[in-house]
């Protein structure tokens, strides 16, 4: 029986994503797996479980810049911020979804992570994904159009329903089998479940799913008593 894919939740707008996502083909390598790109909407997810994003807290703004320049120079990776942050990704996100064969996505996702966090290019309009699509090699104005369709809109929608169903609630998150692995700094814990030695067990998980709560946090921030 074929091994599950790794099912990589993304969002453009993550530059932990675009940083995961550069490992993941070594990782994919090395276990037998192949990688396949969930372009899902992270405003979708954060609205859903009721949290925001590191981008709209100052202070994890300026945080969330240093971690990654921080990150991308361990990993040697190209690092360069997009003209604008948080941008609009809805584009880039449906002419992903709007590509059926999941070698093409691939190629794709990479092509405009590469665009927006490699090289500090816009992938917000329709003419700067274009661009981005022509000079990857495909057909621009027939993926533009086709993303558009109201099935291609819904797949990504859909997407997000899915991650949310599988416990996901931000980006990169990674789902495999039954788990889910969030986080560039997750990855070293995916490898390990991937090599049979992940030390949590079910026993230890549902200890903490029945672990009860003595505080609860006020409005004002404080504990109740």
């Amino acid at each position: 029986m074929a091994s599950s894919p790794l099912r990589f939740c993304l969002d453009y707008l993550s530059p932990y994503a675009y940083l995961a996502w550069l490992r993941m083909p070594a990782i994919a390598q090395r276990h037998g797996r192949v990688v396949e790109p969930v372009p899902v909407l992270l405003a979708g997810l954060l609205n859903a479980v009721g949290s925001v994003g590191p981008a709209e807290i100052p202070a994890k703004r300026v945080y969330l810049f240093k971690q990654t320049f921080r990150i991308a120079h361990e990993q040697g990776a190209p690092f360069a911020l997009p003209p604008s942050h948080p941008f609009n990704p809805l584009w880039a996100l449906r002419v992903t979804a709007a590509v059926d064969d999941v070698a093409e996505r691939t190629r794709l996702t990479t092509a405009l992570y590469s665009a927006a966090w490699g090289q500090g290019r816009g992938i917000e309009t329709p003419e700067q994904v274009g661009a981005v699509l022509t000079e990857a090699g495909f057909d621009a104005r027939a993926l533009l159009e086709r993303s558009q369709l109201p099935e291609v809109k819904d797949r990504v929608r859909r997407n997000t329903e899915d991650a949310l169903a599988h416990g996901a609630f931000g980006v990169p998150s990674v789902l495999v089998d039954d788990e889910m692995f969030w986080g560039v700094d997750s990855l070293g814990h995916l490898e390990r479940y991937l090599e049979g030695r992940d030390p949590l067990t079910p026993a230890d998980l549902a200890r903490w799913r029945d672990l009860p709560a003595t505080a609860t946090r006020r409005p004002d921030g404080k504990p109740r008593p």
